[in-house]
This record gives C-alpha cells, structure tokens and sequence, in this order.
C-alpha cells in the first residue's frame, strides 16, 4: 500500500516511474511490496516495485522511519507482467542494509509499509509468538485461554457427547433425516476448533500436531521450552490430549469428527449458524431443531478394532509417537501411554484402501487422496519413540516401503495438510542416517533428492512465471500453507546436505507470504502492518476489531489468493469491509484474486492446519543453521 507521507528520493540520472508518449496508459500509480515483518540483518533482501511503466533501472532508496536515506540503488529488470494495470513488476535489491532499524522502501511515488532488519532469531520471534496466540485462541473446553478474543469457556456439553454412525452426506454436509447413535458417550472436550467454525477434526488436529511437535522437538529454543512467548509446548500438549481422548485405546475405537457442518429442515448444523461459541451450551432452550448445537455428536470411525484410513492411521501415530519423544524423560508414564496408543493405532492402518478416504465428513471439506506419505511418517516417528535397547528395524522397514511406494505414485504435492511426504522423508531420512540403516527401500540421498527436486520444481516452473518468483501458484488453493510448506522443505534440504543452497530462496517465499506479493498483504494476521481484517472466523468478527487494530486474531494465515472469491450471509454477521467495495481488486492477476471480506472463506478464512506449517517455517529461518 502506498505511504503518502514518506518522500521518495530518485537515485540520479535514471528513470521514473512516470508515463511516456508512446506508453498510452493511463494515471496508475505504482507500488511497492516488501515483508512487512522484516529482513535478517545478513539475508538477501529484496522489495518490488509493481508498475504501469517500465520500471528497470528506476531510482529507490531506502529510509529510516525518521527519513534519513540509508542507501539507494536503481530497480532491476522486469521479471514479467502482473495484470493490465502493472504490466511491470521489478525487483529491489538492498542488501547492503544491515544495521538493526525500522525502514521503508520508495520508488517514485510509491512508498512500503515499515520493516524492520534485525538478527534472525529476533526477527521471526514476533511471528513464533503469534502462532502461540492463534492456537490458544482456538482453543476450546475450559482450559480455554482468556484473551481480549476470549472471555468465556464454550462447549463444555463435549465433556459427554455421544456418538453416533457417520451419515450419507451431500458435499456442504447436509444429510435426511436424523443420526443414528452407537450407544456410547464420551468425553471429547478440549481441542482447537478447525477453522472460523467450531468443528473439531483428527484429520487437521494430527497434522497440527505432527508439525507443532516436531519444532518443539527440534527447536527448543524457537518453539519449545526455552522460547519464552513462542513456546509451543502447551498447546502441542493441550492437541494430544485431545486426540487421546479422540481414540479409545482400550476397545481400539477412533472417533474422528465432532459436530455436523449442515443439517436439514429438521436439524441445524455448526455452519448454519453465526454466534460466539459460549451461546452453544444453551443455544435454543429446547428447541429440538437446535439440539445438535447444544448437545455436539461425535462421528465414530468404526467399530472396535476396524481397520482405521491409513491417512489416519499415519499421521496419528505419529503425533502419538512424537508425544512419546517430547516427553520420555519428563513424563515416562505419559511418553509410554503415547508410543503404545500411536503403535496400536499404526497396527491398525488400512493399508488397502478403496474409494474415499476418511478424512471429514463430508469428505469434500478435505479431499485428500495421499495416504502413503502419512504411514511414512507414522513409522519413523514410532521407530524414533522406541525406548533404548528397542528393535525399530521393523518401524524403519516399513517407512522406507511406504516412502518408496510414495515416490513411486503420481499424486504427489509439497507439504501441506494433504500431503506430508516434505515432512516424512526429512524426518527418515535424518533417523536412516543417525543410526546408520541399510539395506531398506529407500536410502537417505534418495530422500534427500526427493525433497531436493520439489523445491527445484518449484523454482523451475513456478516461480519463475510468477513475476514475485512465489514457489506456488497464487491461482491454486491454500496458497498460503504450501508457501510455507515450500519454505520448511527449502531449509529442511540444506540441512540434510549441509549447504545453504536454497536459504535465499526461503527467504524469499516467506517474503511472498508476509507482504511481498502483488496485493501488498501479510496473510497472516498482526505478521506486519497489512493483513486480513476481515476474516471468515465468527470470534474474529464478533469480538475482534475490523480495522487491524487491537484486538484481532494474531498468528491467524487464511487460505490465502485463490482462483475465486466466495460469497454468503449468515444473520448475526457482521459486514466487514463496512462500506463494501473491493480494494484489492486492482492487484488481481494471473487468474488469481485474493478478497479481504468476511464472505470470502475461500480466500480469508483461517484455519489450524493452514497455520500449522508457519511456525515450523519461522524456526528454520531463525536458526543459524539454516
């Protein structure tokens, strides 16, 4: 967005961002777009200017937020055309910036929101600490977490819902006649709510779940115990818990969803309704229409000791699996009960699975298709979980088959919460080598290759179409999480080889992600000056502000630009942006719009999964390995 009050200064003697005779276009102001967190002190750093003229060799200097010039420099070459507007869109090298400070970017008229420059660790600790606010956020039962978002507990009737067969559903969830109870009840209080609804799944919570832990694992002093305001822990605990009570170990049952989305003319589902999540306990009185609010089912998997989706089965082991690690030597009663739930889950993955995987109900909320990659990882979490002493060959024989057969299918994709293949082979690929496996079906330079070649596709024909040289196209979807995905597998890489061969290329999606884009947004909420305030989330938009200011939904990454915006009202909503109109509509290009409207779940509604991957991004960046 441009800054009116910061005066740009013009390197001399080469070009404006000014009109000629011959261009013909009309008044169109130019932009510049930075990362609205910041660049580390010894980093690339690199802005855009986004023109209706051409841009090479344009003047742009950049400033303290006092306005004392610190360097200048000359913009360079076109990397392509945006839309019809910004037909030019040209980078801005400063890496010569390295003194700790608040700065901003000019170029002709055209002036970035502030950013700061500072070490890595302390740079990407504000984005650490508000992905631990997000999720505390989310979270629900009465450990809830009081906030200026959150004053009161909700849901406590989870503390005794039944359960109940999953119904034959239409795509939004809507299904005839009524659900048909198993007989049991149980207590599935707690968790985080998936997204702006108050649905709670296994599918999105386990792959919370496995990348959370895996930072607090790895980067105790980005994400775990010595994190201070990032720590992870907790809610890494605080997801656990409530996957244990999602599986019932002793009769070797899974539940995997709580609530209904839709209803019918009878019944009322979580998405028919817009309210704050305390009004569920009573909502309605008696009203038999509304009991399913009150009174939240729980969707049982199978029964006793059926053969679990191997999507499941996988990433939920291995968030059992990775419990077992974190706190083997802190809680062993607690690290046992983890390994032998994730090793009786594993045990009872479908490895033969026909038609649809369970995944939610209806499966349209999440259509994954891999599954291979989830048992990959299952595997070598519970093989690294096995106590010293312990055979893991098996384990270890089994993730190197599944990896094998993985690389061998054809609906790959980068990590995400469809598929955590960029996960997994790290993750077997460092266990292989630490314990010096051999033999197996795959070796660790293959892995290691594996997670090499994505981030190398996505170099060679994504990023450089893309004339912000992001890694994933805007015009997909969840556009935001595989950013971010694409960020942990760059660093992940130069780890397994002990290089830096992809740090600035790190450095630069996650530069995409936080504002250096063509709609000049920070996706994640309080992640910079500009981000989404209008989100798709009901606390969000009946407790929070609709202006950015205090108090929003911080650590919040919406799904991000997308092929179209969605549209749809719900009584008690309130309309945000309040005088209506679209102002990002002029950045739309490259069949990609991103709409900042409350209507919009399809561009900006937030989610735990689509946050899952940023945190884990954020500690790579921070360490001085990476």
């Amino acid at each position: 967005m441009r800054v009116a009050l910061v005066v740009s200064v013009l390197v001399p003697g080469v070009l404006a961002l000014t009109p000629s005779a011959s261009q013909g276009v009309g008044s169109v102001p130019p932009e510049v777009r930075v990362d609205q967190i910041g660049y580390p002190s010894t980093s690339a750093k690199v802005a855009y200017v986004m023109s209706a003229y051409a841009c090479a060799g344009t003047g742009f200097s950049v400033s303290t937020v006092g306005g004392t010039v610190v360097t200048t420099g000359s913009a360079g070459p076109s990397q392509g055309s945006w839309n019809r507007r910004y037909r030019y869109v040209c980078p801005l090298a400063f890496d010569s910036v390295t003194a700790p400070g608040t700065y901003r970017v000019a170029a002709g008229s055209a002036v970035s929101p502030a950013f700061a420059v500072a070490s890595a660790p302390s740079l990407w600790v504000r984005g650490l600490s508000n992905s631990v606010s997000f999720y505390a956020n989310q979270r629900d039962g009465s450990a809830f977490v009081p906030s200026a978002l959150r004053k009161t507990p909700a849901h406590l009737t989870d503390a005794a819902a039944m359960a109940y067969l999953t119904p034959t559903m239409n795509s939004s969830g809507g299904f005839s006649g009524d659900l048909v109870p198993t007989g049991a009840s149980l207590d599935v209080s707690g968790g985080w709510w998936d997204a702006g609804d108050y649905l709670k799944f296994v599918q999105t919570t386990s792959y919370t779940v496995d990348a959370m832990g895996v930072g607090v694992r790895d980067f105790a002093g980005r994400m775990g115990a010595g994190a201070g305001n990032a720590n992870m822990t907790a809610e890494f605990r605080f997801g656990i818990d409530w996957l244990e009570k999602m599986w019932d170990d002793p009769n070797h049952t899974l539940y995997y969803q709580v609530g209904i989305a839709s209803g019918n003319s009878r019944i009322l589902g979580d998405h028919d309704l817009w309210r704050l999540p305390q009004a569920d306990d009573t909502y309605g009185g008696n009203d038999p229409t509304t009991g399913y609010i009150r009174h939240r089912p729980v969707l049982r998997a199978g029964p006793s000791g059926a053969s679990i989706s191997p999507n499941l089965a996988g990433r939920l082991a291995a968030a059992f699996g990775l419990c077992a690690q974190i706190y083997a030597t802190s809680e062993p009663a607690y690290a046992a009960r983890c390994l032998a739930d994730g090793e009786h889950v594993y045990a009872l993955a479908d490895t033969k699975p026909a038609g649809h995987l369970l995944t939610a109900a209806p499966f349209g909320f999440y259509p994954e298709t891999q599954w291979r990659d989830d048992l990959e990882l299952g595997a070598t979490e519970l093989a690294r979980a096995l106590p010293p002493g312990a055979t893991r060959s098996n384990y270890l024989s089994d993730a190197a088959s599944w990896a094998s057969a993985y690389l061998a299918s054809t609906d790959r994709d980068t990590l995400n919460l469809y598929d955590v293949g960029g996960l997994a082979h790290f993750e077997l690929a460092r266990t292989m080598s630490a314990l010096g496996s051999t033999g197996l079906a795959v070796t660790p330079a293959r892995l290691t290759a594996a997670i090499g070649d994505q981030v190398q596709s996505a170099l060679a024909t994504t990023a450089r179409t893309i004339p912000f040289r992001f890694g994933y196209p805007w015009s997909s979807t969840d556009t935001v999480s595989h950013g971010a995905g694409l960020v942990v597998m760059a660093a992940e890489y130069d780890a397994l080889t002990g290089t830096a061969t992809y740090a600035s290329v790190a450095q630069g999606w996650m530069d995409n992600i936080l504002g250096a884009n063509p709609w000049g947004v920070s996706f994640i909420v309080g992640d910079g000056t500009v981000f989404p305030r209008c989100m798709q989330h009901q606390v969000a938009n009946l407790a929070g502000s609709l202006d950015g200011s205090s108090p929003v939904l911080a650590g919040a990454a919406v799904e991000g630009p997308t092929r179209s915006a969605s549209s749809g009202t719900l009584s008690g909503m309130r309309a945000c942006p309040g005088a209506g109109g679209d102002p990002y509509l002029p950045f739309n290009g490259h069949f990609a719009v991103y709409r900042d409207n409350v209507q919009s779940y399809s561009t900006d509604e937030p989610a735990i999964d689509l946050a899952a991957a940023t945190p884990l991004a954020f500690a790579w960046l921070s360490s001085p390995s990476s």
